[in-house]
């Protein structure tokens, strides 16, 4: 399935601060020569192929209509009506618990995405992890069909979610790492604008199938027990598997390897300490070094935003199934179409620009909706989806920041790292989105907790110097 052949091959330049650093950035090699569109779109689907965890189970489904829902709570409070305050704050600690099981993800992919993204670079074996990532979110969503809905199941399903969050995060180190091998300088932006494009809009599609079967009453099927919900995940296994065989097909290695880099398990952080002090002593690395600090807080919003849009959108505005999965849908539709056209702006005018405005806009819109909760519904039809609106172009924006400034051998790593660092901030966003839940009992005062990190991440960006 490898074809050594078509991979861009590897200078060897002078080191960086003894460590084995390659020098050059990765995206100059390729020059102006475009990849074929057959790779292009083969990497693009696998963002497709694995959106729908996102989509439908992190956000609009799964956990917000289903794991942090009545099912799961004990029947005595269960029976409590909506407004009873031993009720809301039951189903708050169903939202922290949630949050809690990101936060403890966020620790897994900091221990982990940076070492194996720099192990897959030595042996120019990005293909092979990114098997082993996807292989293992499937798993996970096939292990959800086993949360049946009672509150001794509620940790399984919060562990289940949390773990394939790991796996998928290992996977994308390795499908942004393989970005560099078909992406050069004039068109980065365009085609990591695409891959998040055609993420968002395979997530309406999965929405859409589940608007369909719901109108439908799953087709006479019984739907006791949570069994739409837990079908719901195996299609998306059955989904994530269809398509993300593209990229294994069609899509080369980055890189041939670095065999010199070869070391054991454990001295792989060693040699990754050594990395990073090289990353910042280089003049021509030191801006790829602030910005994975500056990034890690606000991807951490941006990853916020979805993380617990639904939950707000249940919780504080009362939305049923029917409206939160048709807002899922309007909200990638939003996300899909600006995240393609801001990519082309990225070539333009620089990725910096585009996460900058995009960051401040969704901090006014965050606010709003915060502000004028008491307004009804429409607040957060109109809030949200500005939110959407930007997230996406935000998130496209951020991966090909760091692919033009990510030195040529160094790809897994490098978006290893990436990884890391959003992760080791990650528990800003879940932990301020717990701890306010829990001070005030009240879902709504976790959105305060989300723009707080995001106004955070859009001051450390602003003094970060750009690519070119």
């Amino acid at each position: 399935m490898s074809e050594p052949d078509s991979r861009p091959a590897v200078p060897e330049p002078p080191a960086i601060a003894n460590s084995g650093a390659v020098g050059v950035i990765g995206l100059d090699l390729r020059g102006e020569t475009p990849a074929p569109k057959k790779q292009v779109y083969s990497w693009a689907l696998w963002d497709w192929a694995t959106q729908p965890f996102n989509t439908v189970i992190l956000t609009f489904v799964f956990t917000a209509l289903y794991l942090v829902g009545t099912g799961f709570l004990p029947p005595e409070i269960a029976s409590l009506g909506e407004d009873d305050p031993i009720r809301l704050a039951a189903e708050a600690d169903l939202a922290s618990g949630l949050g809690l099981g990101s936060t403890i993800a966020a620790f897994g992919i900091l221990l982990l995405a940076p070492v194996l993204g720099q192990r897959a670079d030595a042996a120019g074996r990005q293909k092979l992890w990114l098997g082993i990532g996807t292989g293992a979110l499937v798993l996970c969503m096939l292990g959800l069909w086993f949360v049946e809905p009672t509150p001794s199941l509620f940790w399984l399903g919060v562990a289940l979610i949390s773990a394939a969050t790991v796996f998928q995060e290992i996977a994308a180190v390795n499908s942004n790492a393989m970005l560099i091998g078909i992406a050069n300088p004039k068109n980065v932006g365009r085609i990591s604008g695409l891959g998040w494009g055609f993420g968002y809009l395979g997530g309406i599609i999965a929405l859409v199938i589940v608007v369909v079967l719901d109108t439908f009453d799953w087709f006479g099927m019984s739907t006791d027990n949570g069994l739409a919900y837990r079908l719901i995940a195996v299609g998306c296994a059955v989904w994530a598997i269809i398509f993300s065989i593209p990229i294994f097909l069609n899509v080369p290695e980055p890189s041939l390897g670095r065999p010199e880099r070869k070391v054991g398990f454990f001295r792989s952080y060693v040699l990754l300490v050594t990395d990073i002090r090289g990353l910042y002593r280089d003049p021509e690395t030191r801006p790829t070094f602030w910005y994975l600090l500056s990034s890690a807080v606000f991807r951490d919003g941006l990853g916020g935003v979805f993380a617990f849009g639904a939950i707000i959108g249940t919780a504080v505005f009362k939305f049923d199934t029917q409206d939160i999965i048709i807002f899922g849908i309007a909200a990638n539709l939003i996300a899909g179409v600006s995240t393609i056209l801001a990519g082309r702006l990225d070539d333009r005018v620089g990725p910096k620009r585009i996460i900058l405005a995009s960051i401040g806009s969704m901090i006014v819109a965050g606010l709003a909706v915060f502000l004028l909760r008491d307004g009804g519904s429409l607040v957060f039809w109109v809030g949200g989806l500005i939110l959407c609106a930007f997230v996406g172009p935000a998130q496209a924006a951020a991966r090909s920041f760091l692919a033009r400034v990510t030195p040529a051998g160094r790809e897994g790593e490098i978006f290893g790292l990436y990884a890391t660092t959003g992760r080791a901030a990650s528990w800003m966003a879940s932990g301020a989105w717990t701890l306010l839940i829990v001070l005030t009992s009240q879902t709504a005062y976790g959105i305060l907790g989300i723009m707080v990190v995001l106004i955070a991440g859009f001051l450390l960006l602003l003094p970060v110097k750009a690519p070119r």
